[in-house]
């Protein structure tokens, strides 16, 4: 059975325009115990998320949905031993979902990723067969339905520590990628796709509803699958295409909402890869393309934050990088946390649009929510340790006594949850750390030139109103702008206000002669619902534009 391609640009319908609006959640344990009841509790909670989720007109076949938990070794292992691979310890090799196209092209495909393995000095283990039951999943989602491989890497003896082995798996992934997509035997997030490559985590999803996910993948059902913390995710594709590959959770994050400058943050980011120097990758090809085509908003900024983290940056830097706090306008912040954010506005722009994100590297979980908070994200801490937090309410059913501590996030916010150290970080305690690791306040003040510091030029001219009109005319000025835009302005000091809309006919369908620049329009979408209120559009919105070179993004100076 071939797998069936997504529509090709056509009409209203733009690939480039993959987004989502979801339901999100996490369980973690805050002792890292790893229990088959975090599984079973994070499945429950994804249950109660299903109407955040979407259908087609076949009512079986979901938008996606899945569950990203850490490495379940014992479970592996006994599989492993079942089909005779031999698996080192926990956190010595790598292991990852992987879909094939069920095409019969499949083992030229797996081919290419155990010599990309060998070439990075890796020992390729073997293949085993993920077992599924598609008997509950719709007649959609079975005709595309690709085929389930699980992909085992060791590292033992080969590399120094883990976050090694971490980079040698991203590049195996980067380089495997490029080539089958080189060799047009399957198309990236449609027939062919890399749920996840680890050796901390371990990516379970499909193009399933909510309640399927359990009953597709037979693994989840075994007790001895055990994580200390599992983060779920149920899709809406907003005006989109659902597929295998565009299910939620993704490598390290899950998302509710949208990113609505996704075009200038994926531009951004090709821009910035000439510039691209890292100790840790002398070869800085292999990390190109940061993003690769064809996915959704949601795996576009994966991609981004995967990239931050194993360049270098610890999870909540990278991610305080991408969504920042609104701090131009904050006026009661500290002063080394507007340096910290003022300073990385420089290198990277945010990320922004109504988000709900939740992120892990599988040892530490948390969310974020963007600065104007319009999307939900509650949480609760109970009396043993756990902690829950998802897009609802009431999403497991814990009595009240057994709570001590319940909340919101609020807008720029970040809960963090460390596995390590047993605790919840707070915002101000993460974004305090982060703000005194350099000195950014310094940097500022001696490489940042403000335009308000710039001398005031003597060479004043008085103006000629003689041929005011002719000028008026030359520049595009109409009658229109005069009396409703300019003369407003001239008389009270301030910005006209006006009902939107212009019903012009646009400059390329026009027959009167127009200037060169009003055939160009600046796109922006940012969704606000509900409107914005003027005292938190003070706070969070701002003009702010820094100029200038672009630098390394990869290293702080």
């Amino acid at each position: 059975m071939t797998i069936q391609k997504l529509p090709a640009k056509q009409g209203l319908y733009d690939p480039a325009f993959e987004k989502d609006s979801c339901g999100v959640g996490f369980v973690a344990r805050m002792d890292g115990v790893k229990t088959h009841e975090t599984i079973r509790e994070a499945l429950d909670l994804l249950y109660r998320l299903e109407h955040r989720g979407a259908c087609g007109s076949d009512p079986r076949t979901g938008d996606g949905a899945g569950l990203l938990i850490q490495i379940p070794h014992e479970f592996f292992k006994k599989e492993c031993d079942k089909i005779g691979i031999n698996l080192p310890d926990a956190g010595q090799y790598g292991t990852g979902l992987v879909f094939f196209p069920k095409s019969g092209r499949a083992p030229d495909l797996m081919e290419i990723f155990e010599q990309v393995i060998q070439e990075e000095g890796l020992s390729f283990l073997g293949w085993r067969d993920v077992p599924v039951d598609n008997a509950h999943c719709g007649d959609v989602a079975r005709e595309v339905e690709p085929l389930m491989k699980q992909l085992f890497v060791s590292g033992a003896g080969l590399v120094r520590d883990q976050d090694e082995l971490e980079r040698k798996l991203y590049v195996i992934r980067k380089r495997s990628g490029k080539a089958i997509r080189a060799s047009g035997m399957a198309q990236l997030y449609e027939s062919y796709y890399i749920c996840s490559l680890s050796s901390k985590t371990f990516v379970y999803k499909g193009q399933l509803m909510a309640p399927q996910v359990e009953h597709y993948f037979k693994d989840i059902q075994d007790p001895e699958m055990k994580s200390a913390l599992a983060l779920v995710h149920s899709r809406y594709s907003t005006n989109t295409f659902p597929s295998w590959g565009r299910a939620q959770p993704m490598r390290m994050v899950a998302h509710n909402g949208e990113i609505n400058t996704i075009r200038g943050n994926k531009n951004w980011i090709k821009a910035r890869e000439s510039l691209i120097e890292s100790d840790l990758f002398p070869d800085k090809n292999l990390l190109k393309p940061v993003i690769p085509p064809g996915g959704s908003d949601t795996a576009d900024f994966d991609q981004a934050l995967e990239f931050l983290v194993v360049t270098g940056r610890s999870l909540p830097h990278a991610v305080q990088m991408m969504i920042p706090e609104p701090w131009a306008g904050h006026e009661t912040m500290a002063q080394d946390k507007r340096d910290f954010f003022e300073y990385h506005a420089s290198l990277m722009e945010p990320w922004d649009g109504p988000a709900s994100i939740t992120f892990t590297d599988g040892e530490v979980v948390g969310a974020v929510l963007d600065r104007n908070g319009l999307r939900p994200s509650r949480y609760i801490v109970t009396k043993d340790g756990k902690v829950v937090m998802a897009s609802e309410v009431g999403v497991l059913p814990i009595p009240e006594s057994e709570i001590i501590e319940k909340g919101r996030l609020q807008p720029g916010k970040m809960i963090f949850v460390d596995l390590k150290q047993g605790r919840i970080l707070a915002d101000e305690e993460i974004k305090t750390d982060l703000a005194s690791r350099n000195p950014y306040g310094q940097w500022l003040k001696e490489n940042q030139v403000s335009i308000d510091d710039l001398p005031v030029t003597k060479n004043e001219k008085t103006a000629n109103f003689d041929d005011l009109v002719k000028r008026q005319i030359a520049f595009g000025f109409t009658m229109e702008d005069i009396k409703i835009v300019l003369a407003p302005m001239a008389e009270t000091g301030m910005e006209a206000t006006g009902s939107m809309g212009n019903d012009a006919a646009l400059a390329i369908r026009s027959d009167k002669p127009v200037l060169l620049f009003n055939y160009f329009k600046q796109l922006f979408a940012q969704v606000t619902n509900p409107a914005i209120d003027s005292i938190r559009e003070e706070l969070v919105m701002s003009m702010y534009v820094t100029l200038g070179r672009e630098y390394n993004l990869l290293s702080e100076t």
